[in-house]
């Protein structure tokens, strides 16, 4: 079965990914002590491999995760024109994009998680990269951010597959659909 490259990132209603100092200290639903349903459990099952950009993997951690790598037993692939020594499951790459991706899509494994960031993101985009799209959105309107989508993408036609919400957030999954 052909691996999917899936996004799974989270966005306030107003569509941005973060606050314009990066902090995404606003991504808890309505109840931040609810310990219920999410969908990141099921998600995680179907991963094996994590593409993120350098300043994602700066933020999980220096912010998110300081006291262990949360996604340990993947296989992570960091986006980086700085020099960094790979670690055991953390693989540090300048490899062009599309390069990476049709390496890790001509392996046999589970699906491929696009990570974030924005710039990784509209970049696959463009490249018609992304299967799958597991969108949740957050109640609430930050005025100004990092949008998750450039003004400048072309059109994409999205099939909804599923959609599900808890504690105020509203998950959307698409896959996509070639263009009439």
């Amino acid at each position: 079965m052909k691996r999917k490259v899936k996004l799974f990132i989270a966005m306030s209603l107003d569509g941005f990914i973060a606050k314009l100092d990066g902090s995404v200290d606003w991504l808890q639903g309505e109840d931040e002590s609810y310990e219920g349903f999410s969908s990141y459990e099921k998600f995680i099952k179907e991963i094996d491999t994590i593409i993120m950009g350098n300043k994602t993997y700066q933020q999980i951690i220096n912010e998110l995760s300081t006291e262990n790598w949360p996604y340990e037993g993947l296989t992570s692939y960091v986006l980086t024109h700085q020099k960094q020594a790979s670690k055991k499951e953390i693989h540090f790459t300048n490899e062009p994009l599309v390069e990476l991706l049709n390496s890790l899509l001509n392996k046999t494994g589970k699906d491929i998680w696009i990570c974030g960031g924005a710039s990784i993101v509209n970049q696959m985009i463009k490249l018609n990269l992304i299967d799958q799209y597991h969108i949740t959105i957050v109640p609430i309107i930050l005025g100004q951010g990092i949008p998750l989508f450039n003004n400048d993408n072309h059109t994409q036609k999205l099939r909804l597959i599923d959609s599900q919400n808890y504690n105020g957030l509203v998950e959307c999954i698409y896959d996509v659909q070639a263009l009439d």
